[in-house]
């Protein structure tokens, strides 16, 4: 076969392709290149954004208190769902990972430690046994598809104390016939009840809904009955125990207000000023207080009082909203006497879970 033929046969068969593959090949190399390059910047410019947004994470949780809350409440808000920042943690360095920034997973440092400092006693298990007297509280929801179901279902709680907030009048009646076996004695004020296992007494409504200056900001059509919190003396075999049930205010976010808290407020200085003045020394609070224990407004109450979970709890406790709990508004808070564990119940056909403690003397 001659060298023209070959070279014919060659371009017809296409098998010696060679100088093309080698050219198709290096440009292919560079196309990687340049996608690396434009990739993965410069060791000086690797994510000085990420590395800025880490140490603005871990101030604002080092600082939370520092955040004002003249506008909209702001402080209050950040401090709600406080627990909830270290989800910027794994999402920033991610982030930086993907950069290669060095400064960036360095500076992750600080959020990961302020975060550990803040909520790190809570990721164990701090109960231990004991207790001579179990209380609970559940917010039953006003929109309960089945309070009877709920009732039944506190009902086997084993709670000697159970108080109640958010009780309509058509649904109360049910609340009272199904409790009434295991809990022969009870308190109602409006909308919020006590039943309990021991006798009671000395039981009087407080008003929390229209207290002080702070009051005449609330708006009339926000306003409401002052008929949701009480005072109940319980008769133990260690001595009376006050308890107090109380369902604070709501709060909303919104537009135009921001985060608004006045008629939870409200209550705070209410309660506030009641626990100060009781002679007891032996006090439990019981309720949804519509704020968390970081939040810096409900400070008239944890100055007092101290939080059954966050002493003997296991984890954070989340009890709102019940199918997806992120925020713990219902609590657990007492004086003069020493919690031994503390829990969430199931949940029932609220928009709360129920929340429970065993505290001794």
């Amino acid at each position: 076969m001659t060298e023209t033929e070959t070279e014919t046969d060659t371009a017809e068969t296409g098998q010696d392709d060679g100088p093309r593959d080698i050219g198709s090949g290096a440009r292919r190399a560079g196309i990687r290149r340049a996608i690396r390059i434009g990739s993965w910047p410069e060791p000086g410019k690797r994510g000085p954004a990420l590395t800025a947004s880490a140490l603005l994470l871990g101030l604002a949780m080092l600082l939370h208190a520092k955040i004002p809350n003249r506008i909209g409440n702001l402080g209050s808000l950040v401090e709600t769902f406080l627990p909830w920042s270290g989800l910027g943690v794994p999402i920033l360095l991610a982030g930086a990972l993907r950069r290669r920034s060095a400064p960036a997973v360095a500076a992750l440092l600080l959020p990961v430690l302020a975060w550990l400092n803040l909520f790190g006693g809570l990721l164990g298990d701090k109960s231990h046994p004991g207790g001579d007297l179990t209380v609970a509280s559940h917010n039953v929801g006003a929109g309960n598809p089945d309070p009877a179901g709920t009732a039944r279902a506190l009902r086997t709680s084993g709670a000697d104390l159970l108080a109640l907030e958010e009780l309509t009048r058509h649904a109360t009646g049910t609340y009272e016939k199904e409790l009434a076996t295991t809990y022969p004695y009870r308190a109602v004020q409006g909308t919020v009840g006590l039943w309990s296992k021991l006798p009671l007494s000395d039981v009087r409504p407080i008003d929390i809904m229209n207290h002080g200056t702070l009051a005449d900001t609330v708006p009339a059509d926000e306003k409401a009955a002052s008929n949701r919190a009480l005072r109940a003396t319980v008769a133990t075999g260690h001595g009376p125990l006050t308890v107090y049930v109380a369902h604070l205010g709501s709060v909303r976010v919104n537009p135009r207000a921001g985060f608004w808290t006045a008629s939870r407020n409200i209550g705070v200085q209410a309660l506030g000023k009641a626990l100060a003045a009781e002679q007891n020394k032996r006090v439990v609070l019981l309720g949804d207080l519509n704020g968390t224990m970081d939040d810096r407004a409900l400070a008239g109450l944890t100055s007092q009082l101290r939080s059954a979970h966050d002493t003997a709890g296991d984890g954070f406790g989340f009890s709102w909203p019940a199918p997806f709990p992120v925020v713990r508004f219902d609590h657990i808070l007492v004086r003069g006497v020493e919690p031994d564990r503390s829990w969430v119940l199931p949940a029932t056909g609220s928009d709360h879970l129920p929340v429970a403690a065993a505290i001794s003397w």
